[in-house]
């Protein structure tokens, strides 16, 4: 059974008197525990609306959503539901509650009824695992964006929930605060197994997940491995940038030189470097 199970899930806002905007139509996906999956679509494509679907913070008008085979239509769920998946939303000023930043990590347990031991346990290990031990008695208005985004990561985890979504986590991110919160993301789905969504419209970003998820128009219109970026159609149907060395390994096999399909700069350079010298050596 998929930790997660979206089944033909419809959901539309009301738009003025008496209009409603469809944001899903008929999404059905799985994600597995300890899966890492990317989540992708320009603005408007039900990204976000998926997210808040996934843990009951709204409810579908029709289909159904499971959570460790649990229903959030039924209200009585919504406890558990809660505690096996966080969600971390795009700005993470609007997700601090406290003046201390191990205050704030330790609402969440609190919540739960913890003991104070366990709490105690669960802040410092939730600092541990995102990189901020040195900062548990700082303010965090004192904190970069990307010191501020794994503090707020460092809360939903202290929950110890088994999926993490993240709603475009990095998109008010600098280079440096992306880098940041992207090796804290990986590092928990490599080393706690945690499964991870990462909803984001950099394609850089959705290359690092073992599977993506294309969503265009409220509906899901790709699910598949990173096999998907050599069907570039795919994203440009979808309204999205591929990622750099893939546009450019393109308009190199469009004249003539096929490297294949590499994800990064690394790659791409091995790539090319590979077949200038296989060409060198036919020579």
């Amino acid at each position: 059974m998929p930790f997660l199970e979206l089944k033909n899930v419809d959901y539309s806002y009301p738009s003025g008197d008496s209009d409603y905007i469809q944001a899903l139509s008929d999404v059905s996906l799985n994600v597995e525990k300890g899966e890492f999956v990317a989540l992708v679509g320009c603005n408007g494509s039900g990204k976000s609306t998926l997210a808040r679907i996934c843990n009951g913070l709204i409810l579908p008008d029709r289909g159904d959503v499971l959570v460790d085979g649990l229903s959030t239509s039924d209200k009585r769920n919504l406890y558990e539901i809660r505690k096996k998946i966080g969600v971390v939303f795009q700005n993470p000023d609007n997700q601090m509650v406290t003046t201390i930043v191990e205050d704030d990590i330790a609402f969440g347990p609190e919540n739960l009824g913890l003991p104070p031991s366990e709490i105690r346990e669960r802040v410092d290990w939730a600092l541990d695992c995102v990189g901020m031990k040195e900062y548990a008695k700082s303010g965090p208005l004192r904190l970069s964006g990307g010191q501020k985004q794994r503090v707020a990561i460092a809360g939903v985890l202290a929950i110890k929930p088994e999926l993490m979504v993240l709603d475009e986590a990095t998109g008010m991110l600098d280079p440096d605060g992306r880098r940041e919160v992207l090796d804290v993301v990986t590092k928990l789905n490599r080393d706690e197994n945690m499964a991870v969504i990462m909803i984001t419209h950099f394609m850089e970003e959705a290359a690092l997940a073992d599977r993506i998820i294309i969503m265009n128009g409220g509906r899901k219109v790709a699910d598949g491995g990173k096999e998907l970026f050599a069907a570039p159609e795919v994203f440009t149907d979808a309204g999205l940038d591929l990622p750099i060395p893939v546009r450019v390994a393109g308009k190199l096999k469009a004249r003539g030189m096929d490297v294949g399909c590499p994800l990064d700069i690394d790659g791409f350079v091995a790539a090319v470097a590979a077949k200038l010298g296989k060409e060198a050596g036919d020579a």
